[in-house]
């Protein structure tokens, strides 16, 4: 995803071209905020919106050209229109219009779903929003808003786990250069010792019926299990957020020991077989983010593995 700053006027011109783009049914108004009694009244036509952005950036004469415009780009469809509007939303709270009058216009004329802002840079009070090194602060306000600063604060080993990240801290960022991930991965280390650590931890606790929500709310440690569809967990990934790792659940316990105890299994889960651990279908599940090439448990591969292993010798 990226975000360009585009060229300043003094006629708002850019209220004009996006509205042209929605008479063409080319784009879709998704949020107009901060117009005052102007949202209250129906029918509004792009030279209401003008006038009052004029209004508001009469206030200052010093500035000659108001207009605020932006572009907020996902690569491919990979945003819907709706993602897009809130990372907006964020976008200009981070740099500094959240306040402001201003409106999003989703564009869907291109390969490149993408949302473009119309704002002032002149505030209420006449005062001007800051511009000072805009563009550096345009790129690193989306980051932010994306998550990807909150996931570079963790030691990963996997794409996915970086991805488990920012879905589990519900931030809508999916598309992190993939050049940064492999730098990320390359300078990581694994952590034997906080992995032992870990384990001795869960070992001692797993058979405490609060087990999951102890190790959140105690410990700073997250459990996100994984599943394809309706099925069992797979695997599941561990965020240690007191230490800033994320470790395969097999780098930690493998998943069949970890649920070898039905007392291990955390409360307000659905048990309909109470005296069979596999039948319990762990909290915190994710399907959105495969992760099965990242599970290296002999549990979970080994039968896989053994299949493998006698196909090729059949060939032979």
């Amino acid at each position: 995803m990226i975000v360009k700053i585009l060229s300043s006027t003094a006629s708002f011109s850019a209220v004009s071209y996006n509205t042209g783009k929605i008479d063409r049914n080319l784009g879709e108004l998704m949020k107009t905020a901060n117009f005052g009694s102007l949202q209250a009244l129906s029918d509004l036509r792009p030279s209401d919106y003008i006038n009052y952005l004029k209004m508001i950036s009469g206030q200052n004469k010093r500035i000659v050209k108001p207009q605020f415009h932006a572009v907020i780009s996902a690569k491919g469809k990979s945003y819907d229109k709706d993602a897009l509007t809130g990372i907006a939303e964020k976008w200009l709270v981070e740099m500094g219009y959240g306040k402001q009058p201003y409106l999003v216009v989703y564009h869907r004329d291109t390969e490149n779903n993408h949302v473009h802002i119309v704002s002032t840079r002149v505030d209420k009070n006449g005062a001007k929003i800051s511009s000072g090194f805009e563009r550096l602060r345009a790129g690193s306000s989306l980051r932010k808003v994306l998550g990807y600063d909150y996931a570079d604060k963790y030691t990963i080993s996997t794409r996915a786990q970086y991805l488990t990240l920012l879905e589990k801290a519900g931030y809508p960022g999916k598309d992190p250069a993939e050049k940064d991930i492999m730098e990320r991965i390359a300078a990581s280390r694994f952590e034997p010792e906080r992995a032992a650590e870990l384990k001795a931890l869960f070992l001692q606790i797993k058979a405490d019926p609060a087990f999951t929500a102890k190790l959140r709310d105690q410990y700073f440690v997250e459990l996100v299990f994984h599943a394809a569809g309706d099925q069992k967990p797979y695997g599941y990934t561990v965020i240690d957020h007191a230490g800033k790792n994320v470790f395969k659940g097999s780098e930690i316990l493998p998943l069949k020991q970890l649920l070898s105890d039905t007392a291990a299994i955390p409360q307000n889960v659905n048990q309909q077989a109470a005296g069979d651990a596999q039948e319990y279908l762990p909290p915190l599940i994710i399907q959105s983010i495969q992760i099965s090439d990242d599970v290296d448990d002999q549990q979970i591969h080994g039968s896989r593995r053994r299949r493998q292993r006698k196909a090729r010798t059949n060939t032979r």
